[in-house]
């Protein structure tokens, strides 16, 4: 991609009226364009970040057999009546069918989560126990009333998450595949970049306990305690631990750091099928309550995550796998880097072309601040090489056209 045609702009600042890191940078280097508080518009270098990471959360649900679907945001009343959620869940958006919100009784919902969706639509699709197990997943807009919306996407009123329902016939099958989720998502978050907790948290109102994949990051709003030598990490809502105890799984000393929630899994077991009277009919003929479990992966906010963690004072460091682009090809003379430009497209490697008539500190500069993982300088002092640095590394390489070609690609 040019960028001279990519729109995209970037800013000597950082926003004053943004606290998070992440929020910051993102507009600073033109990712993203804040509407309101928690609204944002994402540019076409956010978006290709975002699909990035959209498509690494595909393919790890549906290695585990999930199966995507694209259910709606409007909701209707009744259904949230049923579960009881209509009045309890309060960040919910609702509305009157006309539009109007002025006293008018609402009579539908924006989506903020989708139990009572999915639970419905597979009342109609269930039947027999052979219908079972079935997992069902999304990546869809959700909408909260957040109150806190003060953290850039980390925490949006609106922001993008991946859900995915099972549905079992019993809840050792729940168990088993619950399991089966705690592992894909630390594959998924691995391929991210990202290293991520696998922390003990409250089950809410569904289960004793839930999981939350966490990392570990000043800018988050939940505490968590873990162990460097095992696999401990809870939650501060739901653990007895202090700070400087001993693990109660390994007896080697703990930590307390802020983090922050990418993932969350939860055995819902049989909450939504009461509601709306989700049965199968067994081996006996007899008729049951199917089990249900949840896994959240929230999109946008990993985004976000991803560079409150990975940045320096010049700006953003992206890890290869959701950068929006492999190389930042920057060339100090007009022209000089067409031909390298069409060989590296050719060889399958993303690359961005900065052909703009700016200097170099200007173009330097931007390519530190968006951080794309490998900057490529040519100029008349390169001669028939390219420079080569990675993002937030020190050592500089002079390297052949044919060389960068075959490391790139």
């Amino acid at each position: 991609m040019r960028q001279s045609e990519l729109y995209i702009k970037t800013f000597r600042e950082a926003p004053k009226d943004e606290e998070a890191i992440s929020a910051k940078l993102l507009i600073q280097a033109g990712f993203i364009n804040k509407e309101m508080a928690g609204v944002y518009t994402y540019l076409p270098l956010g978006l290709k970040v975002m699909r990035k990471i959209e498509n690494i959360v595909r393919e790890g649900i549906e290695k585990v057999g999930g199966r995507e679907i694209l259910m709606p945001v409007l909701h209707p009343k009744e259904n949230w009546v049923k579960t009881g959620r209509w009045t309890e869940f309060d960040v919910l958006y609702k509305f009157d069918q006309s539009g109007k919100d002025d006293g008018v009784v609402a009579n539908f919902a924006l989506g903020a989560t989708h139990e009572e969706i999915i639970t419905p639509l597979l009342q109609k699709n269930i039947s027999s126990y052979r219908d079972l197990p079935t997992y069902l997943y999304q990546i869809q807009t959700k909408f909260r009333n957040e109150p806190r919306a003060k953290s850039g996407i980390l925490r949006g009123k609106e922001f993008i998450m991946k859900d995915l329902y099972s549905f079992h016939a019993t809840p050792e099958d729940l168990e088993k595949f619950y399991e089966t989720m705690k592992e894909a998502y630390r594959q998924i978050f691995e391929r991210i970049g990202l290293k991520t907790l696998v922390t003990k948290a409250s089950g809410g109102t569904f289960s004793k306990y839930s999981h939350e994949f966490q990392v570990l990051a000043d800018a988050g709003e939940d505490t968590v305690f873990y162990c460097l030598k095992c696999d401990f990490a809870e939650n501060k809502e739901v653990t007895t631990i202090k700070n400087g105890d001993s693990c109660p799984q390994c007896g080697d000393k703990t930590e307390v750091s802020q983090a922050i929630e990418v993932g969350n899994i939860f055995k819902l077991g049989t909450r939504f099928s009461e509601a709306f009277n989700l049965t199968y009919r067994g081996a006996s003929g007899k008729e049951k309550l199917v089990y249900m479990g949840c896994y959240g992966i929230g999109i946008s906010r990993t985004m976000g995550v991803i560079v409150e963690v990975s940045n320096d004072d010049k700006g953003i460091i992206w890890p290869e796998s959701v950068a929006p682009f492999k190389a930042h090809l920057i060339e100090l003379k007009k022209g000089l880097g067409r031909e390298l430009y069409g060989r590296l497209t050719k060889a399958g490697v993303e690359v961005l072309y900065d052909d703009r008539d700016l200097t170099p500190g200007e173009k330097f500069n931007d390519a530190d601040l968006i951080g794309i993982p490998w900057r490529l300088v040519i100029s008349d002092k390169t001669k028939n090489k390219v420079e080569i640095k990675k993002r937030g590394g020190k050592s500089i390489k002079l390297v052949s056209h044919d060389g960068i070609i075959q490391q790139l690609s």
